[in-house]
């Protein structure tokens, strides 16, 4: 489905379902360089289970029109602005890495259009390595093999997929590199320099899920304690072995945590 948001053509998934806003709505934010596809089998479940999904491509990233956005902030309220153009009063936000930090600022700026807040691989800073930006900003390919190196546990490195035949680590790499050139770079910096994290959970009044893989290289389950503690009655679930893309390595265990909350 194309939406309009700001003027700019806004690609969003609805799970394999005509989106109808009549039912509880949940849009899934995707992390830096990547796109819907990332949330591929958890928007199918819930739109085949009385949701109304919003996988988006944010601005700049798979079939939306660019250019990527800069700062969490920007893209936080280009989030809202999906949702009035969407004509979606409230929604679920399910964010990972990027788009947990998108989430999270999102819940704390607009708390009456969030219901539910669910935040993968989140951390309180997420700071990227001076020559991880430096590859990126070159649009190397040795920025989209770092990302996914780390990015994936170990055992999606040679193996571990649900469906025979898939390399979750090749994959990744594939979805990182065919993102348009500076899209990558643009989302790492925005995560680089967010420093909102602990500021913007005292503020969320919602329901709070923070989804953390025990193996993740990339925003360890340490690093999101301090977002825990400053949310009322957030709730924690570590995922055990998953790295930082756990919805691509455990989709089913990714569902199951999930739909306690949305």
């Amino acid at each position: 489905m194309e939406l309009s948001v700001a003027g700019r053509k806004a690609f969003v998934s609805t799970g394999g379902r005509p989106f109808d806003p009549v039912h509880p709505t949940v849009v899934f934010l995707h992390g830096a360089g990547m796109d819907h596809t990332e949330w591929m089998l958890q928007a199918r479940f819930f739109a085949h289970h009385g949701r109304g999904v919003l996988a988006v491509d944010l601005p700049g990233h798979g079939r939306s029109a660019g250019p990527a956005l800069r700062s969490i902030g920007e893209l936080a309220d280009w989030v809202v602005q999906l949702l009035d153009a969407a004509k979606v009063e409230r929604a679920a936000l399910v964010g990972h890495s990027m788009g947990a930090l998108t989430a999270l600022e999102t819940a704390a700026r607009a708390p009456a259009r969030v219901w539910a807040l669910g935040l993968l691989g989140a951390a309180a800073r997420m700071p990227v390595h001076p020559d991880l930006q430096k590859a990126a900003d070159a649009n190397e390919d040795a920025a989209a093999d770092l990302v996914a190196s780390w990015g994936f546990g170990r055992r999606a490195h040679v193996g571990g997929a649900k469906a025979p035949g898939i390399w979750m680590l090749g994959s990744g790499v594939q979805l990182l590199q065919r993102a348009p050139d500076g899209t990558l770079a643009a989302g790492l910096a925005a995560c680089n320099a967010y420093m909102g994290a602990l500021d913007a959970a005292a503020k969320v009044t919602c329901p709070t899920l923070l989804l953390l893989g025990e193996a993740d290289r990339m925003t360890p389950p340490r690093a999101a304690r301090d977002i825990a503690a400053r949310i009322p009655e957030a709730r924690t679930v570590v995922l055990p072995r998953a790295g930082h893309m756990m919805m691509v390595e455990q989709p089913d265990q990714t569902i199951d945590a999930l739909a306690e909350i949305i």
